[in-house]
């Protein structure tokens, strides 16, 4: 039955992963064009039922962070990695409002997704997402004038779709032994508890405003923090070039940070450095403060929970792959005979 379906779906739902830099800082200002959403107006309708862009803002809001991050100039690759990331939140929004019209008429019978696990939920992704800062989460909300109460019926909704397609499809062919192993091997990285996890790298800090040099604007920083990176990538030595040129306070130490908690940094640089290949030169990374050129030398990840603990939750990503065909046909059906409005380009 549905309704236990959704009593124990537990911790399924993934947004988006954000991503970044040492220590909280006010958010940079917003990229000028490049998509970015406008948290005031409709995104679409279906059915008559709106999907706003302020649901799109939010959902995008990390990605946003990282993207903005990791392309100082913004640029062409950053346009496209913005828009391809609006049109995948938007038509998960779409496919959503889709579903939810079925549970709806359940829901007038009785089917719910109990508050506990919501809540489950948010804690996990406050916990993964926001380095366990729930500050932070409330900030992103803030930005797109949502409520956590909106955020939370957000998240509802999602673990609901999820809960729905499982029913949908509870007849597939259940796992075999070897299945379920084979889907632990591959999600248990993601499964594991980042908040655990440390590394040791190397940083160059260039501020955005140089106190010694009044002549130096943003944009001369940036060309500098540019032409060390290119140094670095010509093979020239990361620690003399720390010494020479950061204006961190491990410059002396040729930039070296040992032992660094993934909680110690912001999300958007966290994202960008512990899914980086050791010894590969990053940045310019761009925050509110100034540009960082970063190596990272080694990545120690937290647990991950053993098999037993999680095994419900691989159950049902094996179940998914198998039934990815039947599902993508069974939301075609739907989006031919609702009426669907795209307003957000």
């Amino acid at each position: 039955m549905l309704t236990t379906t959704l009593r124990f779906l537990g911790l399924t739902c993934l947004l988006l992963a954000p991503a970044w830099s040492q220590t909280p800082a006010p958010a940079p200002p917003a990229p000028q064009g490049g998509g970015l959403v406008e948290v005031n107006r409709i995104a679409a309708t279906v059915n008559g039922q709106s999907i706003t862009a302020k649901e799109v803002g939010v959902m995008l809001g990390p990605e946003i962070n990282r993207l903005m991050a990791e392309f100082p100039r913004r640029g062409p690759e950053f346009d496209r990695q913005l828009m391809a990331a609006k049109d995948k939140v938007l038509n998960e929004l779409i496919d959503r409002e889709l579903i939810m019209s079925e549970f709806r008429e359940r829901e007038q019978k009785g089917a719910k997704l109990p508050d506990r696990v919501v809540e489950q939920e948010l804690q996990r992704q406050i916990r993964e997402l926001y380095n366990g800062d729930k500050q932070k989460l409330i900030d992103e909300l803030a930005k797109a004038r949502m409520s956590m109460a909106s955020y939370r019926e957000l998240t509802r909704e999602k673990m609901i779709v999820q809960a729905m397609r499982q029913e949908k499809f509870k007849d597939a062919p259940p796992p075999v032994p070897s299945e379920i192993q084979a889907e632990y091997q591959i999600a248990k990285d993601a499964l594991r508890d980042t908040t655990k996890d440390v590394l040791d790298y190397r940083k160059i800090f260039i501020p955005r405003v140089d106190a010694a040099n009044p002549l130096a604007s943003p944009e001369t920083q940036l060309a500098q923090a540019e032409m060390v990176t290119e140094k670095l990538k010509a093979g020239e030595d990361f620690a003399e070039l720390a010494a020479k040129y950061s204006a961190d306070a491990f410059a002396a130490e040729g930039g070296l940070q040992t032992n660094v908690p993934r909680t110690d940094l912001s999300p958007e640089f966290a994202a960008i450095l512990f899914s980086a290949e050791p010894g590969k030169i990053l940045g310019p990374l761009e925050d509110p403060v100034g540009f960082t050129i970063a190596r990272v030398e080694r990545i120690d990840k937290g647990p991950a929970p053993p098999l037993s603990e999680v095994k419900e939750l691989i159950d049902q990503r094996v179940r998914a792959k198998k039934t990815s065909e039947r599902y993508d046909e069974w939301i075609k059906g739907l989006r031919r005979h609702a009426m669907i409005d795209i307003k957000l380009k």
